[in-house]
């Protein structure tokens, strides 16, 4: 084994309301490790996130991110009986195989980052 072997990359994702965006990844299942007032550590399986109280518009409106599931389809459902559409007025679209070799679907959170939760096909 190298010194220079990766081990994890995290992003550090942005919040216009702290409180309600870590909230929102606790309802659709992510797990909150460690908060204080400026960041907040969350797990989902063997991935993790940063969630940052920090908010830039124009970079809010293009963060993306990716999560690779077993079941695109199971988290769909979770993220569905969760309820996080109306109690958050966000967008979740149903799963759909894509010309690019994953079945996914998209759900942005409270400040407007897409996610895009999929499996490859």
């Amino acid at each position: 084994m190298s010194n220079y072997e990766v081990v994890e990359i995290k992003a550090f994702v942005p919040a216009k309301d702290f409180g309600l965006s870590k909230q929102f990844y606790t309802d659709i299942g992510c797990e909150l490790k460690w908060s204080d007032e400026s960041m907040a550590y969350f797990v989902a399986g063997n991935s993790s996130f940063f969630l940052q109280n920090s908010y830039v518009e124009d970079h809010a409106n293009n963060f993306m991110m990716h999560l690779l599931v077993e079941d695109a389809d199971s988290w769909w459902q979770r993220v569905a009986d969760s309820n996080v559409a109306s109690k958050y007025g966000v967008r979740v679209s149903k799963p759909a195989d894509r010309e690019w070799g994953m079945r996914d679907f998209t759900m942005h959170d409270p400040t407007g980052v897409l996610w895009r939760v999929g499996h490859n096909l």
